[in-house]
C-alpha cells in the first residue's frame, strides 16, 4: 500500500505541473490534438458528432512508452 501512495503523490504532482504549464505557457500548448486527419467529425443540419480516433492513438502510445518506462523503475 506504500507505493500505491507514492505513486498517486507522484500523479498528482505531475497533473498540478502540467496545469500550471498549460496557465501559464499557453502560446507553448498549441497541439494540434483534435484536428489531426483521421479525427472523426460528422456535421449535420443541428448535430454534430466528434471521434478523436488519431489524437486517441497518437495519445496511448507516448502513455504507453511513459508507463513503460516508469514500469522499468
Amino acid at each position: 500500500m506504500e507505493e500505491f501512495g507514492k505513486i498517486l503523490v507522484l500523479l498528482g504532482t505531475i497533473l498540478i505541473f502540467t496545469g500550471l504549464f498549460f496557465i501559464y505557457m499557453p502560446n507553448l500548448t498549441r497541439i494540434p490534438f483534435g484536428k489531426l486527419p483521421g479525427d472523426i467529425i460528422i456535421k449535420k443540419d443541428n448535430f454534430t458528432f466528434y471521434f478523436p480516433l488519431a489524437s486517441s492513438i497518437i495519445l496511448s502510445i507516448i502513455l504507453s512508452v511513459i508507463f513503460y518506462f516508469l514500469g522499468r523503475k
